[in-house]
């Protein structure tokens, strides 16, 4: 899952966007409004957490033209303004939540957790299935053949973009794209080791391969 984190204190900025890596999440990180903006309106994310006292447009404008945008997806408001006021503006004019500054990690990430699950809920449910095996989106766990199968973070993130596009060959830059945000020297071999890690931790002790190699273009994973 993609998250957008739009946050000009940089200590901040760092400390949350590598928590949620770790966590598992793909995260662009931003400290501008502006380039935030554009982030919001011309990718695709999964969740925003956005501050709201930022340079270039301040937060409740991105939210608001977000909305008029009818970009859907969760938004957590991070602020320093304590006041109930405050918190019912940014929650009317389209934020999802509203965590005050300074806050901990832990509760940052339930909340992430708590959003994401609902639009889950609302959109296609917590798992995504192909064949025998199943991914849990929220406790990022996943099963084959009733059998628990233990991934990496990247390891999850590259098998769950593999199972939204099932039956499509992605490419080697697709995957960089969306799994590693290009940061990484593209000239490595990063994808196709993670590619054998994966294979051998969903395939190896199995009957049926579901992660296939199109020599030259890509990879796809097939329905049994």
């Amino acid at each position: 899952m993609k998250i957008l984190l739009i946050e000009d204190d940089q200590a901040i900025a760092g400390f949350v966007g590598n928590g949620l890596r770790q966590a598992g999440y793909n995260v662009d990180v931003t400290g501008d409004g502006t380039a935030g903006l554009d982030l919001a309106l011309n990718d695709e994310y999964d969740l925003g957490i956005f501050d709201l006292m930022l340079p270039g447009l301040d937060g409740m404008s991105i939210i608001e033209r977000v909305r008029e945008h009818n970009r859907r997806f969760p938004i957590i408001i991070l602020s320093a303004r304590r006041a109930v006021d405050d918190r019912v503006r940014g929650l009317q004019r389209g934020g999802d939540d509203y965590l005050t500054k300074p806050f901990s990690f832990s509760e940052l990430l339930a909340r992430v957790q708590a959003q994401l699950r609902r639009a889950c809920e609302a959109s296609e449910g917590t798992t995504l299935s192909v064949g025998d095996l199943t991914i849990d989106l929220l406790s990022r766990t996943v099963m084959r053949a009733g059998r628990r199968v233990d991934l990496q973070p990247k390891e999850f993130m590259l098998l769950e973009y593999l199972v939204r596009h099932v039956g499509h060959v992605v490419s080697r830059t697709m995957i960089i794209e969306r799994v590693w945000n290009y940061n990484f020297d593209p000239q490595t071999n990063i994808v196709e080791a993670r590619i054998s890690k994966l294979r051998e931790k969903i395939d190896r002790d199995f009957d049926t391969a579901l992660i296939h190699t199109v020599r030259g273009v890509g990879y796809v994973l097939k329905k049994p």
